[in-house]
This record gives C-alpha cells, structure tokens and sequence, in this order.
C-alpha cells in the first residue's frame, strides 16, 4: 500500500500516519482475526483504515474530528464502498453513547493522553475475544525514558504510562506490547467476565 497514493499526503511535511512496522503488525492481526466489526478512533486521512479494510472483510467505522481529514479520509476510502464509514464526531462523545453494536477491533490512534479515559468504554464495546489495539504508546521514547519530561509533553507521557498500566494489570485483557514503530499495544479481551 503506497502511502504517497493518498489524498491528502504530503512528503515534505510532517504526516501522522502509522509507521511501516507498526502498519505490517496491525494488518497481520486483522488478517489472523478477520473482525466483521471495527473501530478506528483517529482517521486522519484513511492510511490505517485502508490498511485494516485490506486485510479482512469487515465493515469499519472510524472517527476523526476534523472535518478536512475527515473528507479527505472518505475520498481515500471511497473503494471500499459502505464498507467504511467516517464519522465526524469527537471520539468520546461517541464512546460514551449507550446506543453503539459491539466491536471485535478496536483500533486507537487518537490523542494520546486520552488513551486512559477512553479506556473503560472502549472495553465496555468490545467483544469477549476481540483486540484492543493502540498505536503511540512510547510516545517518541518519551514513555519510556527515566528522568524529567519537558512540561508541555507531561501529562501526555503521565497518562500513556497509566494507560499500559491499566491495560497490562486488567485481568479482562491478554496484552502484548510490540517494541515496533512508536510502541504498539496489543490486547485481546478475555471471555466469560
């Protein structure tokens, strides 16, 4: 998959789209579990969804606030048909609602000091067996360094910890965290609780 293909891509300036290890790793897990329903909480302009849709044959449903990635992000995904739908919407006011079918992929690229709150209602929407899978989790290195973190990337840092965390100590989840790209974090829901 060729990024530059993308509308909305551009080389010469700063893009967050997944990197190429972490990209191969979540496609690989989407073609093991062939989710009929996915999540995807950060659209940006498609990349990642374009990247799930390819690798199994389920529906996705992705949230992006911005209402200029989000058109671009539909034109981008326009191939996939009724397959993929963009909504633009806030990511919590739309994982808070009590009104949402269960998912068996949840795929979390948002912002990153948010990982923590959105945490309870993502697992709340997922499926017994299904994945929690969140990409950024080192933060630039960040999460991992000892020491001070410079102040504006504080509370981003504090909360990514919390995050990995929660998701490695929940007895609901089975976590994995990849060391690949930027830090991914793989967990699959247990069933029966």
């Amino acid at each position: 998959m060729n990024k530059n293909e993308f509308a909305g891509f551009d080389k010469d300036e700063y893009v967050p789209i997944m990197k190429d290890e972490s990209m191969a790793l979540l496609s690989k897990f989407c073609a093991e579990n062939k989710p009929k329903r996915i999540l995807e909480i950060g659209t940006y302009i498609g990349f990642s969804a374009s990247v799930m849709l390819s690798a199994c044959d389920g529906n996705l449903v992705t949230l992006e606030k911005n209402a200029d990635n989000a058109k671009l992000a539909q034109k981008n995904l326009s191939s996939f048909g009724d397959r993929a739908k963009v909504i633009l919407t806030d990511a919590f006011d739309y994982i808070v609602r009590q009104d949402i079918e269960k998912f068996d992929l949840i795929f979390l690229d948002g912002p990153k000091g948010q990982y923590i709150n959105y945490l309870p209602y993502l697992k709340n929407l997922l499926n017994d067996g299904g994945l929690l899978i969140a990409d950024n989790v080192y933060f630039h290195g960040l999460v991992r360094q000892e020491g001070a973190v410079k102040h504006k990337l504080r509370t981003i840092v504090v909360n990514l910890r919390k995050f990995l965390k929660a998701i490695t100590t929940d007895l609901d989840f089975e976590t994995t965290i990849f060391d690949v790209g930027d830090g991914v974090s793989v967990s699959k829901k247990r069933g029966g609780h």
